[in-house]
């Protein structure tokens, strides 16, 4: 299971961290990603960060703004992000990856188990 927080309203230039808890599997065999979905569009990969850490990917529209990161201990997995824009809009997602890998932005299709999703609004 997996299950998004942090969310919220924020104005353009503003941070926001989410989070992703985790429970009922091994955190540390697996790679977690982020994605998002804004109203109308497809859901797109955000960020990834493999089973040890070790290894992050950004889509390039978060490059630079966006942080991931992960406790294992805690089994936990975050996103910061800064720099926020209106574009960023959408509910956010956090999914298990059929592996420990993270070698590219996230792709729908290689993640088995996804949480409900947490809303981000950025807007004045």
């Amino acid at each position: 299971q997996l299950v998004e927080s942090g969310g919220g309203l924020v104005q353009p230039g503003g941070s926001l961290r989410l989070s992703c808890v985790v429970s009922g599997f091994t955190l540390d065999a697996y790679a977690i990603g982020w994605f998002r979905q804004a109203p109308g569009k497809e859901r797109e990969g955000v960020s990834c960060i493999s089973g040890g850490g070790g290894r992050t990917n950004y889509a390039d529209s978060v490059k630079g703004r966006f942080t991931i990161s992960r406790d294992n201990a805690k089994n936990m997995v975050y996103l910061q992000m800064n720099s926020l824009k209106p574009e960023d809009t959408a509910i956010y997602y956090c999914a298990r990856r059929r592996g420990p890998a993270c070698l590219m932005t996230p792709r729908v299709s290689e993640y088995d188990y996804w949480g409900q999703g947490t809303q981000v609004t950025v807007s004045s």
